[in-house]
């Protein structure tokens, strides 16, 4: 009898223990009203990195900004939304087509779900033999989603050539994805498809057009300070200088 219950608690505190673990590869933070930042993690060269998404829960269902990283949480996230919200993913949005926002593109698109890059994006899946979206936006579209209106705007070469970002202005939520840094980092990070040169300018062509933003979403690390568009400015300047001084 004893050697049962020693056997009900050791199961017990395995089941307990996986379920922790899986849950955490997949967080779900509130940011405002119907807007939700989600979490998931990848190993990147030997360490596990988070990469930051959004979805936005409206009336006529929920759109997602960008996949999972994880391929994993492809699935999970779904029922993640349809157990917290009753609602299914409509949309999906990718905003450049590295593997931590375009990932998921062929997963959801064969779910039903619609999916969107743009156009520069899908030049670049379809050379690099990727699953391209079901649809292709021009630099700049305004959608109207249920009660909800955004702009997905593409700012110029940063990050990556193909960068695009999506802007609230009822909300003033600005979602950078990779093109913006986190507030705590300490560097530009993966740089071998960026444009460091054109990056400050895009940079400026966004602060000029989304001004005061009350929420900034950036690709990876922290999320919640939005000195971070400014942050990465800082951190181009200082790229930029070093790269001069090499040169000398």
């Amino acid at each position: 009898m004893r050697k049962t219950a020693l056997l009900f608690l050791f199961l017990g505190i395995v089941s307990n223990t996986f379920g922790q673990t899986k849950s955490e590869t997949l967080q779900i933070s509130h940011l405002t009203g119907d807007f939700y930042v989600y979490k998931t993690f990848h190993d990147y060269k030997g360490k596990l990195i988070s990469a930051n998404a959004m979805y936005l829960v409206t009336n006529k269902g929920v759109v997602l900004f960008d996949a999972p990283w994880d391929v994993e949480q492809f699935q999970p996230l779904l029922d993640s939304i349809k157990a917290k919200h009753n609602k299914e993913v409509v949309m999906c949005f990718a905003t450049h087509s590295h593997d931590d926002r375009a990932g998921g593109i062929e997963f959801y698109k064969k779910k039903g779900i619609k999916t969107y890059t743009g156009k520069l994006t899908d030049e670049i899946l379809k050379k690099e033999n990727k699953p391209r979206a079901e649809f292709t936006l021009p630099n700049d579209s305004i959608f109207k989603v249920g009660q909800y209106n955004f702009e997905v705007y593409y700012p110029g070469k940063g990050h990556a050539s193909d960068n695009i970002v999506v802007w609230f202005d009822k909300e003033k939520i600005l979602y950078g994805g990779c093109f913006i840094k986190s507030a705590e980092a300490t560097d530009l990070g993966y740089l071998g498809d960026a444009d460091v040169n054109e990056w400050k300018k895009s940079i400026k062509k966004v602060q000029a057009k989304f001004s005061k933003p009350k929420f900034i979403i950036t690709g990876h690390d922290d999320w919640t300070n939005i000195e971070s568009l400014n942050h990465t400015e800082k951190l181009v300047d200082s790229f930029l200088l070093e790269d001069s001084v090499k040169k000398k």
